[in-house]
């Protein structure tokens, strides 16, 4: 069939035939190429994962340290470390804890230090008050004879019964109180951020005047019998 056709002819179907060649080759030789890379690309991608997730920034990041009075302080410098977690242990194990400044026995705000090699990293360390027991207290009016001795026993002033808990935190103030003169006093009693106002009565006891009787006189009544009978 060949043989039969032009020059011509046989040269544009061997031109046809070469080109779907090239074109089915270089198919082939792309879909190879785009294979390899994709496979090599996922490959590298998970490894740079692994390596950025097990890296540490070694960054040293303080907390604000809070906590209620007279409790104990801790000594885990990691309690300390906003980030512990991305430190290196090794960095951790020499890292040097300072709380001597702060004082837990009395509320505050403190500074706590922590030091690497020869760096210091500040912090803040706050100590508050305990909550205390929400309670209205009712004061007493009371009357003292002039002379008398004010007690500093809080329960006299307060009609309600206090624990030790709230004794230890209510001030008595009674420095306005004159036992010495006779008059009318406040006093005050403060708890948990509430001023109380009550009244104490210096009075003076009135005397009873004693009744005094005189007795007949004996030796008149002797002479008077005597005579009546010489009678």
């Amino acid at each position: 069939m060949l043989k039969n056709l032009s020059k011509k002819q046989k040269y544009i179907i061997a031109s046809v035939t070469a080109f779907w060649g090239i074109v089915f080759i270089g198919s082939g030789i792309s879909m190879s190429f785009m294979d390899t890379p994709i496979t090599k690309t996922t490959s590298e991608l998970k490894i740079t994962q692994k390596r950025m997730a097990n890296m540490k920034s070694n960054e040293i990041r303080l907390k604000s340290m809070e906590q209620e009075i007279n409790q104990p302080i801790s000594m885990n410098i990691k309690d300390y470390l906003e980030n512990a977690d991305d430190i290196d242990e090794e960095i951790i194990n020499v890292l040097h804890l300072d709380t001597s400044m702060v004082n837990v026995n009395q509320a505050g705000n403190y500074v706590y230090t922590i030091t690497y090699k020869k760096k210091t990293f500040n912090g803040n360390y706050t100590i508050k008050e305990k909550p205390l027991p929400d309670m209205v207290l009712t004061l007493k009016s009371l009357n003292l004879e002039v002379g008398s001795a004010l007690s500093t026993d809080i329960q006299n002033y307060v009609t309600e019964s206090l624990s030790d808990e709230i004794k230890q935190n209510v001030k008595l103030d009674l420095t306005n109180i004159n036992t010495a003169q006779a008059g009318k006093y406040q006093y005050t009693v403060t708890y948990n951020g509430r001023l109380y106002t009550g009244t104490i009565t210096i009075f003076t006891p009135n005397k009873t005047e004693e009744s005094t009787t005189k007795e007949p006189d004996k030796s008149s009544q002797t002479e008077d019998s005597h005579i009546n009978t010489k009678q």
